[in-house]
């Protein structure tokens, strides 16, 4: 891929940076610890989109480099999975659901975009944590691919390429919240399954990281809580 021409800021807030998914279920205590890697990942991705990336904790500081075309805060909206009890003893499925503000190099807010990414993994040996890490890896990477095809489609990404700053002008002719489409990515089962890494405990962090991808699965529901 080419990056796009345009010097950009990535806002990378606490709020991200410091993003802990806590839930009960079948009894069991799952703290996934999804800040580190997601900074990790999404220094790669804009790094990959544009010619040069800033990076700043919040839109202010953002506000007052000079040089950029646009500034894009992406945050975690929500984080659910499903186990293999859930699913009859089969497979892991993470869904992982995004929202990337996108501002003017002034810091006025332009638009947001809407962005999902489905990962799965068989249910294998007598781990608990790895075929929830290998899913939530999965759907990572499907999020950012997502991301590095489709966005240079949209209007801002189609500015952008011309090296054109973002105004609050440009962005009256676009919809408000425009969202990502979810594009299923076909592999086999026996992909899926490929290269389980070490497993953690229940308790551990998902790591960043990018496994090959792995089938989307339907989306998941949000996590009800289940007391054990």
């Amino acid at each position: 891929m080419q990056p796009l021409p345009a010097s950009v800021g990535l806002v990378l807030p606490n709020e991200l940076r410091n993003y802990l998914h806590k839930e009960t279920r079948w009894g069991v205590e799952w703290h996934i610890a999804l800040g580190p890697g997601h900074v990790r990942l999404l220094r790669d991705v804009f790094k990959d989109s544009f010619r040069h990336v800033e990076e700043f904790t919040d839109v202010t500081a953002a506000r007052t480099a000079t040089g950029l075309k646009a500034v894009f805060e992406p945050l975690i909206d929500q984080y659910s999975f499903v186990t293999d009890r859930d699913t009859g003893g089969r497979y892991y499925a993470v869904t992982i659901r995004y929202r990337i503000n996108l501002y003017t190099p002034q810091g006025d807010k332009l638009d947001t975009f809407t962005l999902t990414g489905y990962g799965s993994a068989l249910a294998k040996g007598m781990s608990t944590g790895g075929p929830l890490e290998r899913a939530t890896l999965a759907a990572m990477r499907d999020a950012a691919a997502k991301f590095l095809v489709q966005f240079p489609q949209q209007p801002p990404g189609q500015q952008l390429a011309r090296d054109e700053p973002l105004s609050v002008q440009s962005g009256a002719a676009t919809a408000d919240n425009m969202q990502i489409e979810a594009v299923p990515i076909e592999e086999s089962m026996a992909d899926v399954a490929a290269g389980p890494p070490p497993a953690p405990s229940p308790s551990a962090a998902a790591p960043a990281g990018a496994p090959e991808p792995t089938a989307p699965p339907p989306p998941a529901p949000p996590g009800p809580k289940a007391g054990g």
